[in-house]
């Protein structure tokens, strides 16, 4: 449990599993529950369109705590695969994004921030983290780019 008092339902670590081993979803959009108590899975898909992607994740919305619906943070997992540095083949990562934008409202930034550590380490195979404030900060080269580390 984290923190914040939010727990992770065992969905998510079983979808994440589908994920890491079977390789047939490419990525898992995470929420926390209206009722601000459990992490939850939101969305799976298994295209690799990434512009889809960036769009749920930019549209997210949540409740602010006197129930407000806002501009919203998620948690995501996404399988990037890049061409390696030195045309060394493909690379892929599994990779966390904490995507909580500057102008969501604080009370939910606020439970997504105190509750991300519990979801991370209940998955167990991320290659890398992504923070992502802003959309450029989840544009598809910025995130190769993080991912890679060029």
């Amino acid at each position: 449990m984290a923190q914040s008092g939010v727990s992770v339902v065992p969905e998510c670590i079983q979808t994440f599993n589908e994920l890491k081993l079977g390789k047939s979803i490419k990525w898992i959009i995470y929420r926390i529950s209206d009722s601000w108590k459990e992490i939850e899975v939101e969305e799976t898909s298994n295209e690799a369109n990434y512009d889809t992607f960036r769009e749920k994740l930019v549209n997210a919305k949540s409740k602010s705590k006197s129930g407000e619906e806002g501009i919203g943070p998620r948690y995501a997992v996404y399988d990037v695969e890049y061409d390696a540095p030195g045309g060394e083949g493909k690379r892929s990562k599994i990779t966390f994004i904490a995507w909580s934008p500057d102008d969501a409202s604080t009370f939910p930034k606020m439970m997504y921030s105190s509750s991300k550590d519990a979801l991370k380490r209940s998955l167990n195979g991320l290659a890398a983290e992504v923070q992502a404030n802003d959309q450029d900060d989840i544009e598809w080269e910025t995130l190769v780019n993080k991912v890679s580390k060029r």
